[in-house]
């Protein structure tokens, strides 16, 4: 067993050398799992993880804000992942149930989803499955950086619906970087904020509209434009939940979602 802090809530358990149970109930850390080759230690995920992998046979014990307790317990997990930011209260929850609990950092930057990786190799004691994937994914970037180019970059407003909660990206998330290695530049790359509810009187300098939605809360892109009173000629891009065009997954796949975004962006420019 080796001891394990925390930082994130100050708190400390045993961990087993190899843990083989693991409870994941954040979609990136799942999909890294698997794309580790790690599969077989799943033994519980979210409703959300399904989208990303094969989840034939693993139980969905939680959702992103809450959790079947009575049911993460009969799993007897020697692991259970979560992110920071929202997932506090259920953190907190998993904790004082004497559980446990690892939280992932939100990262700000494609470089924080490889840590988070990492971070993932070093809780599961897998280090070397999680450099050979992030090996991977770091050639997968170099090679979408040197791609096909627009010239000039185009701006892409990106705009996200969490339900019915809106908010604009700013340069301080990893999706700035989703956007970068499209080929483009985000319309809010020099604002210092991950997310921000910005003024939809104020049409923001871009070339190109996106907006994300998911499936429980459905928005009309070009609808939302034209009852802005925005430029309705600027073509307007839909991102779901759908695993390699989804604008919020962090997991590995974000590099399909980055390749996904150049070809709508050459559809649309052309």
């Amino acid at each position: 067993m080796r001891k394990v802090h925390n930082e994130w809530l100050d708190y400390r358990f045993e961990l087993s050398e190899h843990p083989r149970r693991v409870v994941s109930l954040v979609s990136s850390a799942t999909e890294a799992l698997v794309r580790m080759g790690l599969r077989d230690r799943l033994v519980g995920i979210s409703e959300y993880c399904p989208r990303y992998i094969d989840a034939h046979g693993i139980p969905v014990v939680g959702q992103y804000l809450n959790a079947d307790m009575q049911a993460i317990e009969v799993l007897d997990p020697d692991l259970i992942l979560l992110t920071t930011g929202v997932q506090r209260g259920l953190s907190k929850r998993l904790m004082n149930a004497g559980l446990p609990v690892y939280n992932l950092d939100l990262p700000v930057s494609f470089y924080g989803v490889l840590e988070n990786i990492r971070r993932i190799g070093s809780v599961v004691n897998d280090l070397s499955g999680s450099e050979r994937l992030i090996s991977t994914m770091r050639d997968e970037a170099e090679s979408l950086r040197k791609g096909e180019s627009f010239q000039p970059k185009p701006r892409v407003y990106v705009e996200l619906w969490l339900g019915r909660h809106r908010r604009a990206v700013g340069g301080m998330s990893y999706i700035a970087d989703i956007v970068r290695m499209a080929g483009a530049e985000l319309a809010f790359s020099d604002l210092a904020q991950g997310y921000v509810e910005n003024d939809l009187g104020v049409e923001p300098e871009a070339d190109i509209f996106l907006f994300f939605h998911e499936p429980e809360y459905l928005v009309d892109g070009a609808q939302l434009v034209y009852e802005r009173g925005w430029d309705t000629d600027i073509p307007v891009i839909m991102s779901t939940v759908k695993m390699g065009e989804n604008m919020i997954q962090e997991g590995p796949s974000l590099l399909e979602t980055s390749e996904w975004l150049h070809q709508r962006i050459k559809g649309e420019l052309r």
